[in-house]
């Protein structure tokens, strides 16, 4: 996967990580989670898939091991402060002069639009069906009369 998280240790930079910490804010590979958890038990662990791209909470983006905090409008993109940052360093900040505001105040804005399509699509069904009937009874009435024609003839 292009995406994956690489382990945060120098020593282990090119391999593959499978956990992040959020307490320790690091990337782990398998040998670093070795010696990690028997010490931090209490540490908050989250698994990485490399099939999906799962809503852990926190940031996907290199180096930016922050909770998602903020939403991009501009881009449709949750952020962290990070993403928002005016500092650009080292691919920091790409949001910077973007429409942000916080994810609890677009729960809502997001929430009503989702209502407004649920009744759009509604609306939609209901004139189907409705079209749907009419055809019907086009079809029937065009086979009374291919069966009046046929009589006739």
């Amino acid at each position: 996967m292009e995406n994956q998280k690489k382990c945060s240790l120098d020593e282990h930079k090119d391999i593959d990580a499978i956990l992040y910490c959020s307490d320790c804010k690091i990337y782990m590979c398998n040998k670093c989670e070795n010696y990690h958890s028997p010490w931090y038990k209490n540490h908050h662990l989250y698994q990485l898939n490399k099939e999906e791209d799962i809503f852990t909470g926190y940031c996907q983006e290199k180096n930016h091991p922050n909770k998602l905090e903020y939403y991009c409008k501009q881009h449709n993109q949750l952020c962290c402060a990070n993403c928002i940052a005016k500092v650009n360093l080292k691919g920091d900040g790409q949001h910077k002069d973007c429409n942000i505001i916080c994810i609890e105040d677009i729960k809502e804005e997001k929430k009503e639009i989702l209502i407004d399509n649920i009744k759009y699509l509604e609306k939609i069904e209901n004139i189907l069906d409705e079209s749907i009937k009419e055809f019907k009874e086009i079809i029937q009435q065009i086979e009374k009369e291919k069966d009046k024609l046929k009589l006739e003839i």
